[in-house]
Order: structure tokens, then sequence, then C-alpha cells
């Protein structure tokens, strides 16, 4: 295994500890989450269930048999555990390399504590190296895409890709984010945009990094 992935696995290790018997706990979606819930399996009789971000970790939960909850039958969950693309010094993040940000978001928004789980080399001064997923209706592509481009990016559309919402990706290249909460402000307000991959808003509670960093 490389590093990189010890390192995923490490931290979503240590996310398991956070996990509390009885509750219901939101899930994410991408590489180092999958390492959460091979865990999360092996205590699948302690927890009432999960709330999914994605049709791929309800897959992967059900086939360890974690009961998939809906989050408008449960409300606000405890905790949200989720990996990141990128994450700055101020735990804010760049997410939505798998496509899942729409409802990374919403459950984000919606947990009491968001605990963030990513490898060492995740970690930037200023977000931006990974390209910013923003979900798209599919109609309005061209014209986001020229805001995105008036705004100094460099916006691909993400092709043969379909989110589980039915929409579109444009990821933006070679644009940095040192005030990240004012981009996704102004990028959201974009007609036609249905989020954006900027967690700052609504940033980590805790990132834990590999198998002892933290912030």
């Amino acid at each position: 295994m490389s590093a990189a992935e010890d390192g995923k696995r490490a931290a979503a290790e240590r996310a398991l500890a956070q996990v509390e018997d009885g509750t219901v706990v939101g899930v994410g979606t991408g590489s180092t989450v999958r390492y959460f819930i091979e865990g999360l399996a092996r205590r699948r009789d302690d927890i009432q269930g999960a709330v999914s971000s994605s049709q791929a970790s309800t897959e992967l939960l059900e086939h360890h048999g974690i009961p998939v909850l809906d989050l408008n039958a449960v409300g606000p969950i405890g905790l949200y555990v989720d990996g990141a693309d990128e994450c700055d010094g101020q735990r804010r993040l760049i997410k939505g390399g798998g496509g899942a940000l729409t409802r990374e978001k919403i459950i984000a928004a919606a947990a009491e504590r968001f605990v963030c789980i990513i490898d060492p080399g995740k970690r930037v001064d200023v977000l931006g190296r990974f390209p910013l997923p923003v979900e798209v209706i599919p109609m309005a592509r061209s014209h986001v895409g020229r805001q995105l481009l008036a705004m100094g990016g460099q916006p691909v559309w993400r092709q043969g890709v379909v989110t589980d919402n039915g929409n579109w990706i444009l990821d933006v290249h070679n644009c940095r984010f040192p005030d990240p909460a004012d981009s996704e402000t102004k990028i959201n307000q974009i007609a036609g945009v249905v989020t954006v991959g900027l967690f700052a808003l609504r940033p980590a509670d805790q990132v834990l990094i590999g198998a002892d960093g933290s912030l």
C-alpha cells in the first residue's frame, strides 16, 4: 500500500473513534471514505444507520449491511465524516472530485460536527491547485462557463459525467482562492449553478490528517 493510501486508512480509523453508539452517521464519498465505511461495518450493530452523500457510498454501505437512512427522516445528525480534494490551514476545503459535492454540502450543513479525513498530500496553503468542481444545470453549462472564465478561471466540462442529481460538472483550472468564502458566495450566485465545491462558509470542524496530524 502506498504512503497516500496508508494516510487515508489511518485518518479513517481515527474518525471511527468519534462515532457514538446509537447514532446516525453522515457518510461522504471518495477513496478515503471507503476506508471509513469498511471500519464502520465492524460497528454496524452499534449505530442506527448512515445518511449517504452519493449512490456509490449507498451501495457500499448496503453491501456491508449498514442501514441507509433518509436525511429528511432523521433530521440533524451529530457527525458527518468525509474526505476532501484539498484543505487549507483554516479547514476550508475543495470537494467534488467524485461528483457528489451538492449532497456532501447538504449533509455538512445538517451536521452538528463535520470531521474531514485526508492524507497529508491534500494539505495546501491556498486552495486551487486541485481543479474546482462546480455542479451546473445542464442548460446553463455555457453561461456558467463564461462567468467562471470572466472570474479568471478556466472551466472544463467533465464530459460523460452526470451527477446523482442529473446535472453536469465544470472543473475550474488555474485559479487560486485566497478568500474561498467570498469566492464560494460569488460562484453560488451565478444563475444555473447548483453548488460549488468550495467548503468555506461551512468548513470542517476538524481535519484528521493521516496517522497523527490534525487541524
